[in-house]
């Protein structure tokens, strides 16, 4: 199989869907694989790696995606879209539910579309999902740690606090990897922390886990009003996967937050938790409203991209190799947990939670790639 690789185009964003690594795998393996030029320049992966690994480097991007498959990161923009043809599969981030546009972009292009997101495991997990929320979750943190500076807006809150002054006060809504991960650094740095979930048996865990160090609150609307309005720090890390996140957080509550605090919206990918919550980027991650700062960058694991890079390639590989080695039809009829990744086929959408978001109707994967 021909696997593309193109340069992400998204503002500030510096990941890239193969590294050299996983390029060895894929050529030793018999494949081609096509990458355009410097797509990983920006975090020291040069192209001169790439073609030790056995890439082809493309100059021009109309090569790479002329390719059976296009491995990305994010969500292709309006230019890449029309760049897919009928049949060609595309990996990658896509968010599609708060994005109808781009679901129907990518239904009239015919294109077959796998998003990481969506991709299940034996446990029920998401696991191409897990390392970038790894990410995202310690990478809230610090970004609001910083925003809560007063050069930034904030109120001039230190995390964790010194010797006779209380530590600020972080509330976390939602106690999956993002969450976990959040509260994590947070108690590291010594800030007073809870968690919001509603699912019982995941605040059992981490109360087993983090032990008193950290507050588990079963989340009901007064548990939500009580604890986002005595925050300083509030991070947004709830996820339905595929959906919609829900708006947990309204503006009236927004209102009433102290001055100078701060949202952190890592949930904005899917539409986010905060009623007042839109994207926002690396080069201008915040603003003001009602005198809460806002920190909604849609891409957060970017900021750290070798990173992020690294850790994503250690959960796709295996996938990607899978789809090329097996091609499509044979690779999403053996793997169901692979197959719960395909939200797009032959100009119909394929993932029910999609459908719903966009107001498409709903066409079974298991219509076209079953035993």
């Amino acid at each position: 199989m021909r696997i593309g690789v193109p340069r992400e185009i998204k503002k500030d964003e510096n990941r890239i869907g193969l590294t050299p690594t996983s390029v060895r795998e894929l050529t030793n393996a018999g494949h081609e694989v096509v990458v355009e030029s410097n797509a990983g320049l920006n975090i020291g992966l040069f192209d001169s790696d790439y073609e030790t690994a056995g890439a082809r480097i493309a100059d021009d991007v109309a090569e790479v995606f002329d390719a059976e498959m296009i491995v990305k990161v994010k969500e292709p923009l309006a230019v890449e879209v029309k760049r897919l043809k009928p049949g060609q599969i595309l990996f990658t981030y896509l968010h599609l539910a708060p994005n109808p546009e781009l679901t129907r972009g990518l239904m009239e292009s015919g294109c077959t579309a796998i998003a990481y997101e969506t991709v299940t495991d034996a446990n029920g997990r998401l696991p191409l999902l897990a390392p970038m929320s790894e990410v995202a979750g310690r990478m809230s943190i610090q970004a609001g740690a910083h925003a809560l500076e007063i050069a930034q807006g904030g109120r001039g809150t230190l995390l964790g606090g010194v010797p006779g002054t209380p530590p600020a006060k972080v509330t976390v809504l939602g106690g999956g990897v993002v969450g976990t991960n959040a509260a994590r650094v947070a108690m590291g740095m010594e800030a007073d922390v809870t968690i919001l979930d509603v699912d019982l048996r995941r605040l059992a865990e981490l109360d087993l886990f983090f032990g008193p160090a950290l507050r588990t609150i079963f989340s009901t609307v007064d548990a939500v009003d009580n604890y986002v309005t005595d925050s300083d720090l509030v991070i947004g890390a709830v996820l339905l996967p595929g959906k919609t996140t829900p708006k947990l957080v309204s503006e009236d509550l927004i209102r009433r937050m102290q001055r100078g605090s701060v949202i952190v919206d890592v949930a904005i990918d899917q539409g986010g938790v905060f009623a007042t919550s839109r994207p926002t980027t690396h080069t201008d991650p915040t603003y003001v409203e009602h005198d809460v700062v806002h920190y909604c960058v849609a891409n957060m694991p970017g900021a750290v991209a070798r990173t992020a890079t690294f850790a994503l390639n250690n959960a796709t590989l295996r996938y990607s190799v899978a789809l090329a080695n097996k091609g499509l039809k044979r690779a999403l009829t053996e793997d169901v947990y692979l197959r719960e990744g395909l939200n797009v086929f032959d100009g119909k959408v394929t993932y029910s939670a999609v459908a719903e978001a966009v107001g498409e109707s709903f066409h079974p994967a298991e219509d076209y790639f079953s035993i």
